[in-house]
Order: structure tokens, then C-alpha cells, then sequence
């Protein structure tokens, strides 16, 4: 799996240094948006990169922001539970929104600094 994050913003270096850790078979590939190439692989635009984080299995399915957070959990694990969790009824919403609300203040987080905040 290939996991899409933002190599300019310190908390997503973070999330992905934590990944890393817990990804002991290395199942796990990160790759900056900034890469030559990692957009197109994604099949995303530079401004799609920017937004979220992205995953991207094996057989070609895609996982945006807390889905993607969600699946490379799961592929650093070895096991689906994060996902299948994600997929409940409600826990999907809440996640999206508290993805959604990191990612505008990802700035303020631990590791976080002024290149974190989108326009």
C-alpha cells in the first residue's frame, strides 16, 4: 500500500513517522505528493495532494483523509479492523469530520508549523 502525505507539514511527518513504526513488515510505502510522479500514480491534482491524505491499495482502491488514515492503519497492522470499524454506521461521519477539522489546523498540532496551513 502507498501512502500519500504532505512532506512540508510537520504533523504529517509525524502521523507518517508513527505509521512507520507500527509497520513492522513494511507493508507500507510513503510517498510524499511532492515526488516526481507520486500524483500521477495517485491519479490526483497537486491541490487534491495538498488537501488530504490519500492510500492506495494494492488492487487499485483509493482511501482519502480519515479513509486513508484508516487503511494505512490497517496495512501497518496486518489486519482489516480499522477499516471495518471506519465503515460503521456514524463512525465514518465522525471521523470525516474530525480528519477534516486536523487537517485545517494541523498548523497548531504537535509538529505542526505555518507550511502546514492550506490556503
Amino acid at each position: 500500500m502507498h501512502l500519500l502525505y504532505d512532506r512540508d507539514c510537520g504533523f504529517c511527518v509525524s502521523c507518517v513517522n508513527l505509521i512507520r513504526r507500527l509497520d513492522s513488515s513494511g507493508r507500507v510505502t510513503p510517498m510524499a505528493w511532492q515526488e516526481t510522479g507520486a500524483l500521477d500514480l495517485f491519479g490526483i491534482s497537486a491541490e487534491d495532494g495538498a488537501a488530504a491524505a490519500w492510500a492506495l491499495e494494492q488492487d487499485g482502491t483509493r482511501h482519502r483523509g480519515a479513509g486513508a488514515v484508516n487503511a494505512a492503519l490497517s496495512a501497518a497492522l496486518g489486519t482489516r479492523i480499522p477499516l471495518r470499524v471506519y465503515s460503521l454506521w456514524g463512525v465514518r461521519w465522525l471521523q470525516d469530520r474530525a480528519y477534516q477539522w486536523v487537517a485545517d489546523n494541523r498548523h497548531r498540532m504537535p509538529g505542526g508549523s505555518r507550511t502546514c496551513t492550506l490556503d
